[in-house]
């Protein structure tokens, strides 16, 4: 109950931009999985171990040295925290840039998981949309957003959308935005708070850095672009014209002080 707190207390605190709060929870967690081996029993190593991995990879921070393999731990958990520990194996493989293992991981998950929880599912649809749309897959990355969004509109679950927003590839910009625009500026809102936090966090302790002056148009194209998607398969994707994409990677080259597109790598999300 207490790591649970914690991950929630640091989640809920990145969009307040308490990011000392944030910090000290996911310190917590952290060490939680680096003591996560001396648990006194086998269900407790599993929690304090999915609790401490969940805050890392969702935060894209480094995983402690010590930290015990996943493939012991996941049978150990119930079966609802089971599906969405497989929503983060598969988020970890999206990292590493295996994305049809991670496509394999989200979509046998959504197969063999015999009851529906709400959460991980939205949570492995997403993750699924994020894979396809690497692979360039936009029809399967569209039927897997559209799924998670009816599991998520009817009861307003949308908090997820934003904050996988920048690794979507523009899927919410060219599926929801034009038939729910509301909803979509609710999304939009959401991106911007959570991902102010997030960089706060993630670029000092990464000592990376995730671009954080961009729109969300400008973030998306540039995205879509480092992943090798050509101005004009761009436009196609969000309904505009090549024009309006160069347009936009004028506008983020400026901003973050580069020439070209092989410049733009270092400061998307992986």
């Amino acid at each position: 109950m207490r790591l649970s707190a914690c991950l929630i207390y640091a989640y809920a605190n990145l969009p307040l931009g308490n990011i000392n709060n944030a910090r000290f929870a996911l310190a917590e967690l952290r060490n939680a999985l680096e003591k996560s081996p001396s648990a006194s029993s086998a269900q407790g190593q599993a929690a304090m171990a999915f609790m401490g991995y969940t805050s890392s990879v969702l935060l894209h921070l480094p995983l402690p040295e010590e930290a015990p393999p996943v493939d012991t731990l996941l049978p150990l958990l119930p079966p609802g925290l089971r599906a969405f520990a497989l929503y983060v194996v598969a988020h970890q493989l999206y990292l590493k840039g295996e994305h049809a293992r991670s496509l394999g991981i989200a979509e046998g998950a959504l197969l063999m998981t015999p009851e529906t929880y709400p959460i991980p599912e939205i949570y492995l649809r997403l993750v699924a949309v994020m894979d396809c749309m690497s692979l360039k897959r936009t029809d399967e990355a569209r039927e897997h957003l559209l799924a998670a969004w009816e599991l998520a509109r009817p009861d307003g679950l949308i908090e997820a959308f934003g904050e996988h927003h920048g690794l979507l590839g523009g899927m919410l910009e060219s599926v929801i935005k034009k038939d729910w625009p509301e909803d979509f500026k609710r999304i939009i809102d959401i991106t911007y708070r959570f991902s102010a936090g997030w960089r706060r966090v993630h670029n000092p302790a990464t000592e990376e850095t995730v671009a954080d002056n961009l729109t969300t148009s400008e973030f998306v194209v540039s995205m879509l672009a480092t992943r090798g998607w050509t101005n004009q398969e761009i436009g196609t994707h969000l309904d505009v014209s090549t024009n309006t994409v160069k347009s936009y990677l004028a506008s983020s080259f400026r901003k973050l002080g580069i020439n070209k597109r092989s410049e733009l790598e270092k400061f998307m999300l992986r």
